[in-house]
């Protein structure tokens, strides 16, 4: 698989990265232990080299589980995790925690489950508004002087909060969601990280499944499932919706690929410094998400979906109000 660089940071990885939250958290009951590091070290062995993680995933139990995986590969690998979180805390809205001495013990904490001595790339999951984001970047500033992460990344930021943390510490790195079917960092934030040199990682680069065609509006999930709480999953939404999938479905077939591999080339083909991370439980999902580095997108086809795009207006929110209200600061 072809690397790219993370804007100017010098952080080159896989062209597809592997988002590894749904192996423990998220998307209903997790995978076996086994299992889950089996699929992680496949993901190594298909040419990925970027592994997605959080301590709040889980809790905790993914940094475990991507560690041990990847404890064997560590030369190969570059590892992304995320603070900011605080789950000693009961109230969901009340959880957001990046003062400097908790960002230290979260990065102490991280280092060990993931087996290694350095994190490669140290994210802040949610902005906190109760905490300058120059302090923050001034302590992951100090985490990279003393060795224990390398690169500084910001999750669901808004661009003047980018701003001002890239003047303290430089940002390798944005992740945020991204895909055919939420556009909006197209409006300011493509065009911040751009003129600052950051790279970009779109989490959900197939929709929460959505786009595969997998999900349809009779889909049921399980009860632990966060799409259940989602307004875009709602069934009269995904009824809806449904017209993007078919649209996707046209282009996929006259191209000989699927819809999860034109989602993910249309996300190669905006950036040379994009790199998404879809993520999964399955083998044969893996291969097929890997092969969209292999899908060229030509005018022809980029035409086809803009028109798409266009034609199709997107129902429902991505997020329940309590969470819309996290992202975006």
């Amino acid at each position: 698989m072809k690397t790219r660089t993370l804007g100017n940071s010098g952080l080159a990885v896989s062209e597809i990265g592997l988002g590894c939250m749904g192996l423990s958290h998220g998307y209903g009951p997790p995978t076996d232990r086994a299992g889950a590091i089996a699929l992680i070290r496949s993901a190594v062995e298909q040419g990925v080299t970027l592994f997605d993680t959080a301590e709040i995933y889980g809790p905790f139990t993914n940094e475990d589980v991507v560690g041990e995986a990847l404890a064997p590969l560590r030369e190969r690998v570059v590892i992304a995790t995320k603070f900011g979180f605080d789950t000693t805390r009961t109230d969901a809205l009340d959880q957001l925690n990046s003062r400097p001495d908790h960002i230290r013990a979260v990065a102490e904490a991280s280092l060990k489950r993931l087996r290694t001595d350095v994190i490669d790339l140290f994210y802040q999951h949610r902005v906190d508004p109760q905490v300058p984001i120059e302090d923050v970047a001034g302590t992951v500033r100090d985490l990279i002087a003393e060795g224990k992460v390398r690169h500084f990344g910001l999750s669901e930021a808004g661009a003047a909060t980018i701003r001002r943390a890239h003047a303290v510490q430089p940002v390798a790195a944005l992740q945020s969601e991204y895909s055919l079917w939420w556009r909006e960092p197209e409006q300011e934030i493509l065009p911040t990280l751009e003129e600052l040199g950051i790279g970009f990682v779109p989490f959900s680069p197939l929709g929460r499944g959505f786009l595969t065609g997998a999900i349809t509006e009779d889909t049921t999930f399980d009860s632990s499932d966060f799409r259940m709480k989602v307004p875009r999953f709602a069934a009269e939404a995904r009824k809806a919706n449904q017209a993007l999938v078919d649209r996707l479905g046209v282009i996929a077939e006259r191209r000989g690929a699927t819809r999860a591999q034109i989602a993910i080339a249309w996300l190669l083909a905006r950036k040379p410094w994009i790199v998404p991370i879809p993520g999964t439980t399955k083998h044969h999902r893996l291969r097929e998400n890997l092969g969209a580095a292999d899908v060229a997108l030509d005018a022809n086809d980029l035409d086809q979906i803009a028109q798409a795009l266009a034609d199709i207006e997107i129902v429902g929110a991505r997020y329940p109000d309590e969470l819309q209200r996290r992202v975006g600061r």
